[in-house]
């Protein structure tokens, strides 16, 4: 299926590049996701709070780079696919947009100013910008997979309202919870203190509402497609690897192997969005007009000639991209606590050591 048509198409090549893109980008920025939904409610007072946010500053903005990468190689790649997706999902792309800006600018300036009022803003901001993108995410894919009104010509001729049914819902949470769980598992190993302890009881307490929501949903793709092949079996026992990883994280938190548990959690996210797009191929867009009418790999490529240099570039350049950016996360390995300098300061003297 997808791995032998690897060897032979550069379409199969390439979508299996956006799943390993799309995984990338969701492990990445799902924790960055989870932090920010939780600061309010982990971070107790002023210092606890740049503590929390203060363990993804170093790293939030590269992990957006994914999502620039996945956009721009699915639009290098399956342009059709590309001009379909976003135009048919323009105002939720905006609204994701929407979100990341205002997340952004409230990261970067909610330190300028010591008002009360002012941090207070900035972090609401922070909550909400991280709430709305992990949500609408969910949206996105779930439509994705279950299907949106698309004509003959593979435009898309539904409303907004046709993006917002219950598999969508279902997905949006699913999605928000998950990346919840993987911010929560995220602070357990990179704070100390009270910070840390109330973030491992936010992890118990969503460790098992996400796992239900993940297996649940492609449970309802399995129902819905009527035809249960090798393909969907293969994508629904990487939905369960999703949720048996999801749930033994959870052992882990209870242990303190911090390092263990969020490798797991990362483990999981990758195997559901393998799921996704086992379940998918060939078609990258469902029409839930017709099935003539979905989007495939193979009517919305480019041509091999474009995705033989793609490839060229990817080879190279890739590998450097992965051992930046894992460098980085060396770097700021630490454990950070908010009473390290008076004013909520973070002092990489006085952090800890993370443990595995």
């Amino acid at each position: 299926m997808i791995l032998a048509d690897t060897f032979v198409s550069l379409q199969g090549f390439w979508f299996v590049v956006l799943g390993v893109l799309w995984g990338g980008y969701f492990v990445l920025e799902g924790f960055d996701f989870g932090v920010g939904m939780l600061m309010r409610l982990i971070g107790r007072d002023d210092a606890e709070r740049k503590a929390v946010i203060g363990t993804i500053e170093p790293v939030w903005d590269g992990n957006e780079v994914w999502l620039i990468v996945a956009a721009g190689a699915t639009f290098a790649a399956f342009p059709s696919w590309y001009a379909t997706l976003f135009s048919g999902y323009y105002i939720v792309f905006f609204l994701i947009l929407i979100g990341l800006i205002f997340r952004g600018v409230a990261i970067e300036y909610r330190a300028k100013r010591r008002e009360p009022r002012w941090r207070s803003t900035c972090e609401i901001a922070i909550v909400l910008g991280s709430a709305l993108p992990a949500f609408l995410w969910g949206i996105v894919f779930a439509n994705v997979i279950h299907g949106v009104p698309l004509d003959s010509g593979g435009e898309f001729s539904g409303g907004l309202l046709d993006l917002f049914g219950g598999y969508a819902i279902l997905g949006g949470l699913a999605s928000l919870l998950l990346f919840a769980f993987h911010g929560a598992a995220f602070l357990t190993l990179r704070t100390t203190g009270e910070v840390r302890r109330r973030a491992k009881a936010f992890a118990i307490r969503l460790v098992v509402p996400a796992a239900a929501l993940v297996l649940a949903i492609f449970v309802w793709s399995a129902a819905d497609s009527g035809d249960i092949d090798g393909k969907w079996i293969a994508a629904a026992s990487l939905a369960a690897l999703a949720a048996v990883l999801l749930t033994l994280s959870l052992g882990l938190v209870f242990r303190a192997r911090d390092g263990v548990a969020f490798a797991a959690i990362a483990l999981a996210i990758c195997s559901t969005v393998a799921s996704f797009f086992v379940a998918l191929y060939p078609s990258v867009l469902v029409s839930s007009t017709s099935p003539a009418f979905s989007l495939t790999v193979f009517s919305t490529s480019s041509s091999h000639y474009t995705l033989a240099v793609m490839t060229i570039v990817a080879l190279i350049f890739m590998p450097i991209v992965l051992v930046y950016q894992g460098w980085t996360y060396w770097v700021f390995r630490a454990r950070l606590r908010g009473d390290s300098i008076p004013g909520g300061g973070v002092s990489g003297e006085a952090a800890d050591r993370p443990r595995s």
